[in-house]
């Protein structure tokens, strides 16, 4: 990265100041009237209760057995390629006597909330230890008072974290989540399917008639949503509902008139490689991964903007095993394992520290301003501002109609 330490912190501190940093965008589920009155507003689901000791001692009593269940987003970890190992896992495993069950089924934030919803209603263990979920659905499991308050004891390496990343308007203090990593929402494209044309724009994708049928979006609302608003001269941090409208409106006419291939969640990435699709709506780290097998394929941030978010561990309520969740939370805080994940993740390291370490060890990933973004990059990214209960009702019926037809 050509910036000093200084101007990158300059850049941090002035993309948080502005609430961008709070895989796929911030504040959503909460907006300026805070935490407090959205738990109010939701009745015993909402209203925090005091620690069962019987539970905790259950809990306890579960941690000795040096296990861990930790469900995460495909791609968002490093792996062996030789042996589909995953170096960073077998080394706590290795350190710490706990063995992790890590399992990559969190495609979407909506259908992965559905999953464990009903055990999360039911006040019954979902089977999982943590998960990393998007800013906005950390808001919203904190509303509903379904993830368990983190034990900052257990996890000293938290003066590591970023300072700008310390205190976030969805989590104040970061009493419930810590980040896992992050990234920016901008635009892939495979040369060969486009034609050998660059696809720059949210234009392109919607209208674009070489790219018919080959174009898809993302299922994250908030992502296509708010990289539309920005194609239209508007702030995703700060619009209207006509606003919202106008670019449902926008997606509507594209997907009628057989623009869109459809909706994706991370699995657009096959379909990028081979040129199924031709053009869309990618998360940085998933292309930089991408590129690594198929160096042709191209990416754009959209000089009209892009969208940024922050992906975040959070423990369930009657997860069995919360020390353990915390204590693996707490060993890719070490600046030396997150950098070995960023070098092949390829997204944000949300540690301070990491990039010089691979300044020394991968000087190609310590400069891709993607990852070690410059001010100039994260001055372009913005995120998707605060709704009221009644807007994200509102909105995301609007949106489900459109990516499922109903």
């Amino acid at each position: 990265m050509t910036d000093h330490p200084s101007e990158r912190d300059h850049a941090w501190d002035r993309a948080f100041t502005r609430g961008l940093l709070s895989r796929r965008s911030m504040l959503a589920g909460i907006g300026v009237t805070g935490l407090a009155s959205l738990l109010a507003a939701c009745g015993t689901e909402g209203t925090a209760t005091k620690a069962d000791p019987s539970s905790q001692a259950a809990a306890d009593r579960s941690d000795t057995e040096k296990i861990v269940s930790w469900s995460n987003w495909p791609e968002y970890i490093d792996v062996d390629d030789d042996t589909q190992a995953r170096p960073s896992l077998d080394a706590f495993t290795k350190q710490t006597g706990i063995k992790v069950t890590y399992t990559e089924d969190y495609n979407d934030n909506d259908e992965f909330f559905a999953k464990v919803q009903p055990q999360l209603r039911a006040n019954a263990d979902t089977g999982r230890d943590l998960w990393c979920s998007t800013d906005w659905m950390v808001a919203k499991l904190i509303r509903l008072n379904w993830v368990q308050q983190l034990d900052k004891a257990n996890i000293p390496n938290v003066k590591n974290i970023q300072d700008t990343l310390s205190d976030v308007e969805f989590d104040p203090g970061r009493k419930f989540s810590l980040p896992w990593q992050s990234g920016f929402t901008g635009i892939g494209y495979n040369p060969k399917a486009t034609g050998g044309k660059k696809i720059e724009t949210i234009e392109q994708l919607l209208t674009d008639k070489a790219l018919k049928g080959k174009v898809t979006l993302l299922t994250e609302m908030r992502d296509t949503v708010g990289m539309t608003l920005l194609a239209m001269g508007k702030d995703p941090a700060d619009f209207t509902d006509a606003d919202f409208d106008a670019a449902i409106q926008q997606l509507t006419d594209a997907k009628d008139s057989g623009q869109l291939k459809g909706f994706t969640g991370n699995e657009y990435g096959k379909g990028l490689a081979s040129g199924d699709i031709a053009a869309c709506l990618a998360w940085t780290g998933d292309v930089v991964q991408l590129k690594a097998d198929n160096p042709s394929l191209g990416y754009a941030l959209p000089s009209a903007g892009h969208m940024i978010w922050s992906d975040n561990f959070v423990i369930p309520n009657k997860a069995k095993h919360k020390k353990n969740a915390e204590t693996l939370i707490n060993y890719f805080y070490d600046p030396k394992v997150m950098a070995q994940v960023v070098g092949y993740v390829n997204y944000i390291s949300v540690i301070k520290g990491a990039q010089e370490i691979l300044v020394a060890e991968d000087p190609d990933v310590a400069n891709n301003p993607l990852i070690f973004p410059s001010e100039e990059v994260l001055g372009r990214a913005h995120v998707f501002r605060g709704l009221s209960e009644d807007e994200e009702t509102r909105y995301n019926k609007a949106f489900q109609a459109l990516t499922t037809g109903g």
